[in-house]
């Protein structure tokens, strides 16, 4: 059972339970996979908004091997998930909110809401300061 105060989650994958955790190791993973300089970077890019399915699929891997599971990128790109792209959205979605802390993760998260509207100004794509207080 996943222990949110811990940052995980619980995903449904391949039709099997999974606790996912975005360790520091997996956050530094993700740093080098991205070329991210810090966490900071590495929040901005997720609060942008916009994750290919590359991206996606980074973040899952690295919250399963971050809970113990050892599963190489390749592996997580054939796994399965309930509700095809938005399922994956939402399992992402989850993980993130729990790692950076926010409030309350999205209920449901859609492919469509996770990608800013056309022509929105500069102001409305910069993503919330994900560390509050800090700066």
């Amino acid at each position: 059972m996943a222990n949110s105060h811990r940052g995980e989650i619980e995903a449904l994958l391949d039709g099997r339970p999974h606790r996912m955790c975005l360790t520091l190791g997996a956050l530094a993973e993700l740093e080098a996979a991205f070329g991210d300089d810090d966490m900071l970077a590495l929040a901005e890019r997720f609060g942008s908004g916009r994750l290919s399915a590359r991206d996606a699929m980074r973040i899952l891997a690295a919250g399963l091997r971050g809970a113990g599971l050892q599963i190489s990128d390749e592996a997580v790109s054939r796994m399965q998930c309930e509700g095809g792209a938005t399922g994956y959205v939402d399992i992402v979605a989850r993980l993130l909110a729990a790692t950076f802390g926010a409030s309350e993760a999205p209920a449901k998260a859609s492919v469509e809401e996770t990608a800013w509207p056309a022509g929105a100004r500069a102001e409305e794509r910069r993503p919330a300061d994900p560390f509050p207080g800090t700066r």
